[in-house]
């Protein structure tokens, strides 16, 4: 195969799957923990 022969892959055949958005919960989730316990020892701990 030539170094400059160009592959096309659609994205989803790129993924090799399906992606759910669970990341974008899992993020929001841990950061409002992460918000939440910072406050908590900014309040008990000052």
């Amino acid at each position: 195969m030539a170094d400059d022969e160009k592959i096309e892959v659609s994205a989803q055949d790129a993924r090799a799957g399906a992606t759910p958005h669970v990341t974008r919960y899992v993020l929001a989730i841990s950061l409002t923990l992460t918000v939440v316990a910072l406050a908590a020892l900014l309040i008990f701990y000052r």
